[in-house]
């Protein structure tokens, strides 16, 4: 298995090599991203088929992307095996380790 990046700002916010991909995101196990630098936002959206996707704003020395990781805390049956796990966008870099 791969092991997967999640960068910004030249620092690793999360490593894992049983990242989940769906529709090209790459899901990381909640246990391997590094909490320090997510902060909790207000943001919601809803997927049709995963549900109710919440959000976090990622900041690393001062640079800040808002609303850059998502995941599923109660998602449908068909995205159970996502629940919990964070996927990146917005700035955040998702590369091979």
């Amino acid at each position: 298995m791969t092991t997967m990046q999640a960068v910004f700002n030249d620092q690793v916010i999360a490593e894992s090599d049983a990242t989940v991909v769906v529709e090209g995101n790459h899901y990381f196990p909640a246990e391997s991203v590094k909490q320090e630098f997510l902060s909790p936002s207000d943001t919601h959206t809803v997927c049709g088929w995963k549900g109710t996707a919440s959000y976090y704003s990622v900041a690393v020395d001062g640079q800040v992307a808002t609303d850059a990781a998502w995941y599923y805390p109660e998602p449908k049956p068909d995205a159970a095996q996502i629940k919990d796990a964070v996927a990146f966008w917005k700035g955040v870099t998702v590369r091979e380790a």
